[in-house]
């Protein structure tokens, strides 16, 4: 009986022994997905590519030069009616340098505004991005966990039924026993025998997972330290974690700025109502040549320079204008309504998240209580078949349940951990420093 209890801590403990020579923690299998996942290097590359259209609208605003070079050459034949014939070539080189500088142009300044706010939405989308991979390398190295564990625990069970079955096919040799017991054994063997396929391949496909992930193969991640105490959920108030999520959520955020862009493009809209004013200058040389030395004929160079003011006031559009700004406001008015929607829906989840940490520790420690109980109850189903009191089939039952209880809780206890994660995603907290509190619970 005694070496019953210890099977799964021996197993365990097997595991933890060989652990240290090539496991990885949370936090080092985190740091290579950052580097590895497609999913968070296509939100960086649009976050690049974001910036350099921020500086595009930029040039807007910017002045603006201009150099056009031109040569051209042309050829006349001169016949009088008596005389020889003449040719005459003439040659032009021109040359011209412009610039100009916006001095009032309000649309561009929107432009170069709205820019400037799609730079802050690529932000709070990488910003989610890093969250979500956070939670999805939080959830794959838990779920490997999980999977070693429900395989540790079944093949515990086996062990432990393979056990029962000999001590039910001795009994029936010396006739202390029906052939019931042995068959309700082999029964319960063949099937353990099955769940541990299911196991060892549920484990595989989890670490297929778990590598795919991070980029790396047979990535082997650290177990929970024995004996585990799972933190305290602080602050214990779920008002507290929906206050948090105002000024840090990227969903949120994204809804405020594109709030903020939306203003920006009534102002644009508005703008084709207004005037415009370009500082302008430029500078013209003309070289014209001849290639002919006949009389009145002459090369001349001519340099002229502009420098002034450009304005621009529009009069009547066929109430383009007035159409395009009833639209802008009407689309102010859609991103208010989404941005109150994702407050809601950003509170909403999480009051959930909250609850669902809540409801986890609350199974754990039910569980611990269960794990206990169901021990207790083995160990009488044992001895009550020893003295023959009990049947084979209430050992084997006290069996599955311990063993069912112990893959439930150390479950429950995953569950928990990465809950806590997903809660700081839900009201927007969640950053890489929150991966060492859980990665303090690892045997280090």
């Amino acid at each position: 009986m005694k070496s019953f209890r210890l099977l799964p801590l021996i197993c365990a403990l097997g595991a933890t022994l060989a652990m240290p020579l090539r496991a990885q923690s949370l936090v080092d299998l985190y740091q290579l997905a950052r580097g590895f996942d497609a999913s968070y290097q296509s939100s960086k590359s649009l976050y690049d590519a974001t910036l350099a259209r921020a500086d595009q609208a930029k040039a807007a605003i910017l002045p603006v030069a201009g150099l056009a070079v031109g040569v051209s050459r042309s050829t006349e034949q001169y016949n009088p009616s008596a005389g020889n014939q003449t040719d005459f070539a003439y040659g032009t080189e021109n040359a011209t340098l412009s610039a100009s500088q916006p001095l009032y142009r309000p649309g561009n300044w929107a432009s170069y505004r709205q820019g400037l706010k799609q730079v802050d939405i690529a932000q709070a989308q990488l910003v989610a991005a890093d969250q979500d991979l956070i939670i999805r390398v939080g959830q794959a190295y838990f779920d490997v966990l999980a999977a070693q564990d429900t395989l540790t625990f079944v093949q515990a069970q086996k062990t432990a039924v393979a056990e029962q079955l000999a001590s039910a096919k001795r009994n029936f040799e010396v006739g202390t026993s029906t052939i019931t017991d042995t068959r309700d054994a082999q029964a319960r063997y063949d099937l353990v025998i099955a769940q541990e396929i299911a196991a060892d391949n549920d484990l595989r496909v989890k670490k297929i997972t778990l590598d795919q992930l991070v980029g790396k193969n047979d990535a082997q991640p650290r177990p929970l330290a024995q004996p585990l105490v799972l933190p305290a959920l602080l602050p214990n108030d779920a008002n507290v974690w929906v206050q948090q999520s105002e000024p840090d959520h990227p969903a949120i955020r994204q809804a405020q700025i594109a709030l903020e862009v939306a203003q920006l493009e009534i102002k644009k809209a508005e703008s084709g109502n207004l005037p415009t004013l370009d500082l302008v200058a430029s500078y013209n040389a003309v070289n014209n040549q001849d290639g002919t030395s006949t009389p009145g004929s002459s090369a001349s160079r001519i340099n002229a320079g502009l420098i002034g003011l450009s304005f621009n006031l529009p009069l009547f559009a066929g109430y383009a204008t007035q159409n395009r700004i009833r639209e802008t406001v009407a689309l102010e008015e859609k991103a208010r309504n989404d941005l109150e929607g994702t407050r809601r829906a950003v509170a909403q989840g999480t009051r959930t998240a909250f609850l669902g940490v809540l409801s986890g520790q609350g199974q754990v420690n039910a569980l611990e209580a269960a794990e206990i109980s169901s021990q207790s109850a083995l160990d009488a189903n044992k001895l009550g078949y020893q003295v023959g009191v009990r049947i084979n089939i209430d050992v084997l039952n006290s069996q599955s349940q311990l063993f069912q209880t112990k893959r439930d809780l150390a479950k429950a206890r995953y569950d928990v951990l990465v809950g806590g994660l997903k809660l700081r995603q839900a009201n927007g907290t969640l950053k890489a420093e929150d991966l060492n509190s859980v990665n303090a619970l690892l045997v280090q």
